[in-house]
């Protein structure tokens, strides 16, 4: 694999000049790019903080990158269309989520070696979570509304939760409880991932079309990236719409950073939001880091604080169609990237 450095400054309020009420920068951010190449659209990543792996999802197959030595150790392969990565460290379990053909590749997590194919009863499984109280794997389903529970040790599905709308990212609160993202209703809903019953449905409004969502599992508080330009924050307790804060365009995913205190935006359009927690009900919004057009998607190591960003470099897009009246432009073969932004 061949790799490039480029760094990028860009200012970052410090927090404790921001508390003094400055406005003069205290640190720099910088995107090292780790190239990757090849060919082929992405989605979400998953980093795997104690093993410094980085599980990025690209095209048909999953490639395992060591953050530190910046190699490829390996890929899961056979991956059609595949949006995500979760893991199941008890188990030594991986899974991703195959949209194309509608099933989840269970792996070795240590080896990478492929353990099963489960076929599930459903269309276009995006989203896809570990739950560590109920040990299950939760695959969300785009193209059925509904999400799939999948026995993380066995292997096998046992169970189904009805959404009554398009599920995007989920978060466990590590309690028992599950929080998705409804796209299509503006909404997040909750359930028990024990008995697989509803619990809540909360709309976001202002917000809409979410898509990322993280959680502050201490403060419970919810951290849904919407469509127009908004980052809702929610009491994960009752609903209650606590803060809604400007970020850039096109966010599709959304990290928090616990020991840090900071919340991340990763935009489309080509930037990072950044935001800190002052408390659990006050949030300012400390910049717009430039990144990459594409960089949608995003991955936190939490050891680090390091964000990882997958993008590339994009052709014209072509002619609009009736199916697709907006285009994307085309991936330029041997430019996939993944952005590592560093305070």
């Amino acid at each position: 694999m061949r790799s490039s450095r480029l760094y990028i400054e860009v200012a970052l309020l410090g927090l404790a000049l921001l508390a003094a009420g400055s406005t003069e920068p205290h640190h720099e951010t910088a995107v090292h790019r780790i190239l990757l190449g090849g060919e082929g659209g992405w989605d979400a990543m998953t980093m795997d903080g104690p093993t410094h792996r980085l599980f990025v999802t690209h095209g048909t197959k999953v490639q395992v990158v060591d953050v530190k030595t910046e190699k490829v150790v390996g890929e899961i392969p056979d991956t059609p269309g595949v949006h995500g990565v979760a893991l199941a460290p008890e188990f030594h379990h991986g899974f991703t989520s195959n949209g194309r053909d509608s099933s989840v590749t269970m792996f070795d997590s240590k080896t990478l070696a492929v353990l099963s194919r489960i076929r599930l009863d459903a269309r276009n499984p995006d989203a896809i979570e570990y739950d560590p109280v109920s040990k299950q794997v939760f695959a969300f389903n785009g193209g059925s509304d509904n999400a799939s529970a999948i026995d993380a040790k066995a292997g096998t599905v046992v169970g189904t939760v009805p959404l009554d709308g398009k599920p995007e990212f989920a978060v466990a609160d590590g309690k028992g409880t599950m929080f998705v993202n409804l796209e299509d209703s503006s909404a997040v809903l909750s359930f028990d991932t024990r008995t697989l019953g509803v619990l809540h449905r909360w709309p976001l409004a202002p917000g809409e079309e979410p898509s990322g969502l993280a959680m502050d599992r201490k403060h419970r508080r919810l951290f849904s990236g919407c469509s127009n330009k908004s980052l809702v924050v929610l009491d994960a307790d009752n609903g209650r719409v606590v803060s809604v804060l400007p970020i850039g365009e096109r966010v599709d995913g959304v990290a928090f950073d616990p020991s840090r205190q900071l919340v991340f935006s990763s935009n489309g359009e080509g930037t990072l939001t950044v935001i800190h927690e002052d408390g659990p009900d006050r949030y300012t919004v400390l910049e717009n880091a430039p990144t990459q057009a594409g960089a949608r998607t995003l991955a936190l190591d939490e050891r680090t604080g390091y964000v990882y960003l997958p993008t590339a470099e994009f052709g014209p897009p072509p002619p609009p169609t009736a199916d697709r009246p907006h285009p994307r432009g085309t991936v330029v073969p041997g430019t996939f990237v993944v952005l590592e932004v560093r305070r």
